[in-house]
């Protein structure tokens, strides 16, 4: 008999709108009703974990809340082996998403217990507090148009009780900015002052050679990554920029890498992009044979030798003489003489 075929996924693969790609995977995307995990794509391609490091932090993340993931636990019911899990688990917990802390219970016992994370990044980010509505005042007391006045003690009766109900409807609000407050001094407050914008950077001398390697540089981007379309007005205003990186000897492979590696998705605005690159990771100029020579040694200045003109020793002196002995012994002898 022939392979048996499935119609469904064909008869659906119809239906897909065009076009479709010519190479690579194609999503047929049918929503969940029921049963269903949501998984981040940070979890789902993440560079630094290994495929059953994935496949297992997916497994876990679908197990409902209580049920055992120690490693025996976890083999039991998998097809792969205790040591291939374990080594699984060590990168979980290696970036974030598994932790494994040793727990006392109250008759004496110590258990393992695990705590997994869906998203750990977002517990580093800094929290916003939720502030509580001030509650409602109590509207004035209506007065008769023709009452008698009262009395300053029957006038401050009933405003009296108010205060202690605002402060009690205060009170538990005032322990929530301290709880908070290492989250909260995270983000800076909206009329903090902002760094000026570098501007972007100029060569010493814009050649004709120079402006046009520059534009058909930037002009040639989209080739190599179609989110860069640049209007003229764009590549005129970044042209001066990539001018002064090609007259510091950068090769033209360097600042096409440089532009167009690791793009943003979506990119919203590619001319902002790429001042902000070609302003911030400009090199240094190339240093020239002089600087790349090796600084000269000082010279060392020293003393020759001698020899005593009295006892023909040799001294080290900058000229010839007699030595130290010979010069001490002959001045008692001339002090006599005299």
């Amino acid at each position: 008999m022939d392979t048996p075929q499935n119609t469904a996924l064909t008869r659906a693969l119809t239906e897909l709108p065009s076009p479709l790609p010519v190479r690579g995977v194609i999503h047929i995307v049918i929503p969940h009703t029921d049963r269903f995990t949501v998984v981040g794509n940070h979890l789902a391609q993440h560079a630094g974990l290994s495929t059953t490091a994935v496949g297992l932090a997916v497994r876990i993340q679908s197990l409902p809340q209580g049920t055992e993931i120690g490693i025996k636990a976890l083999a039991a019911r998998l097809s792969e082996g205790e040591k291939l899990i374990a080594a699984a688990l060590r990168e979980l917990e290696a970036h974030g998403y598994l932790r494994r802390a040793r727990t006392r219970l109250t008759n004496g016992r110590v258990v393992t217990r695990t705590v997994f994370c869906n998203q750990p990044t977002a517990l580093l980010r800094p929290r916003v507090v939720a502030q509580r509505p001030a509650p409602p005042q109590p509207p004035p007391p209506v007065q008769d148009p023709a009452p008698e006045p009262p009395a300053p003690e029957a006038a401050a009766a009933p405003q009296a009780p108010a205060l202690p109900d605002v402060q009690q409807e205060q009170a538990p609000e005032a322990p929530a900015p301290q709880d908070h407050a290492p989250f909260v001094a995270r983000v800076p407050p909206p009329t903090a002052p902002r760094q000026p914008t570098p501007p972007l950077p100029q060569p010493r001398e814009l050649t004709a050679e120079l402006d046009r390697a520059a534009t058909a540089l930037l002009s040639d981007l989209r080739r190599h990554a179609h989110q860069l379309v640049l209007s003229e007005n764009d590549i005129r205003q970044l042209a001066p920029a990539v001018a002064a990186w090609l007259e510091r000897d950068t090769h033209p492979d360097t600042i096409r890498h440089t532009l167009t590696n690791d793009l943003p998705q979506p990119l919203r605005h590619p001319a902002k992009l790429l001042k902000h690159r070609l302003t911030v990771l400009l090199p240094p100029p190339l240093p020239g044979a002089d600087d790349l020579a090796a600084p000269a040694r000082p010279r060392i200045a020293v003393t020759p030798f001698q020899t005593c003109d009295g006892c023909e020793r040799a001294f080290r002196a900058p000229t010839p003489g007699h030595c130290r002995d010979c010069r001490n012994a002959h001045s008692p002898a001339q002090a006599a003489a005299a």
